[in-house]
């Protein structure tokens, strides 16, 4: 389970990959949605990747279970904002599929992980 760099664990790299994409799809939101729901979601989307990695930098098996939770927490309101976006008469025709999957993939990677290091605990 120990890894020498945050940038070893898998799951860091499709979070990473998940940030891309999820500027990529905030992109082409109309501009009136540029400081409103594209901010909060490219936050919540770089936070993933950010807890992963200072979790993993605290040395502590425990504070990195805490980090990792933040970054679930912060997967689920993700999760929550593409949902909004599949409601609102503007943006429900742009395609998430890519992001989706990318965060889908990461946040069963997250509870597996969560899941090994409770059990190490």
């Amino acid at each position: 389970m120990q890894s020498n760099s945050y940038r070893d664990l898998v799951v860091w790299q499709k979070a990473m990959d998940l940030v891309v994409a999820v500027y990529a799809y905030t992109e082409r939101f109309p501009q009136a949605e540029k400081y409103g729901l594209a901010n909060q979601m490219q936050r919540a989307a770089v936070s993933i990747p950010s807890n992963i990695a200072e979790g993993q930098k605290r040395g502590s098996s425990k504070e990195f279970l805490q980090f990792l939770r933040i970054s679930y927490g912060s997967g689920a309101e993700l999760e929550t904002q593409l949902e909004i976006c599949r409601r609102l008469p503007k943006l429900r025709d742009l395609d998430y599929t890519q992001t989706e999957a990318l965060l889908e993939q990461v946040m069963k990677m997250l509870n597996v992980l969560v899941s090994s290091l409770k059990r190490m605990l």
